[in-house]
């Protein structure tokens, strides 16, 4: 463990082995720090928060401090962090709400860059990746594996499906499925995703089939509720649409079509 003196660390947090603290960092009570987490200067940590093993918080961060939401009243909502995620320089995390689940969750092996924010509520999947000065509102959900080009943002309680790709500048404002490229003020469906895909290991066949359910989804006649069961056949030969042909019932914000 490698603590600086100057760093100002509440009695009341529980720091495991291993643990990097970097000078005027500050760590307040009903925090938990997991094995070879690296906190950098000037970063603050507050409660109640739980940070899994493998974390890296670079200088100036905020993680874990109250909801920015009006109605937030003090309740001991929290923040719940994996293993192995990235908080790059100017990053804001916030703690949930009682509206919400109380909670808000991050998962495994996440980038968040600079200045991006993480607002009450949110839950993120594993592997995302969130380019400089990207801000996601309240209970915005996303899906594994999914790319957000820089200063694009999220309107509260959209979702963004595993695998999207949401283009720099992008104003979501409805839910994005998974597999699909969107762009625009507000966002478009462009495309498949097929560069991540590829990159993600998905053969040809799995593609084709991604491909032909986009198509059913926007590039036919069919409204919703036809498309989704022209998709559900789909996915019964080709599991991979299973996400895509599922993901249209969750919606509240409803589907960027």
């Amino acid at each position: 463990m490698s603590i600086d003196p100057r760093a100002a660390i509440s009695p009341a947090a529980q720091i495991a082995p291993g643990v990097e603290i970097g000078p005027f960092a500050v760590i307040g009570p009903d925090v938990v720090i997991g094995a070879g987490c690296r906190i950098g200067p000037h970063a603050v940590v507050q409660g109640p928060t739980v940070i899994g093993d493998g974390n890296q918080i670079f200088q100036f961060a905020s993680i874990g401090d109250a909801p920015q939401d009006m109605k937030y009243r003090g309740e001991p909502t929290r923040l719940v962090i994996g293993a192995r995620n990235v908080f790059r320089e100017y990053v804001t995390v916030n703690r949930g709400t009682v509206t919400g689940a109380g909670e808000t969750r991050i998962g495994n092996d996440n980038l968040i860059l600079a200045y991006s924010h993480v607002a009450h509520d949110c839950v993120l999947g594993d592997h995302i990746i969130m380019s400089n000065a990207v801000n996601l509102a309240g209970h915005v959900e996303v899906g594994d594996w999914a790319i957000f080009s820089g200063y694009a943002g999220a309107h509260q309680f959209c979702r963004i499906g595993a695998h999207a790709f949401i283009a720099n500048n992008t104003a979501v404002l409805q839910d994005i499925p998974p597999y699909v490229l969107a762009a625009g003020q507000p966002a478009e469906p462009r495309a498949v995703n097929i560069e991540g895909l590829k990159r993600r290991g998905f053969t040809e066949e799995q593609v084709r089939a991604i491909r032909n359910g986009f198509r059913a989804l926007y590039r036919s006649d069919l409204r919703l509720e036809e498309a989704t069961a022209q998709l559900q056949k789909m996915a019964a030969e080709h599991p991979v649409l299973d996400i895509f042909a599922s993901f249209p019932a969750g919606s509240r914000r409803g589907l960027a079509r």
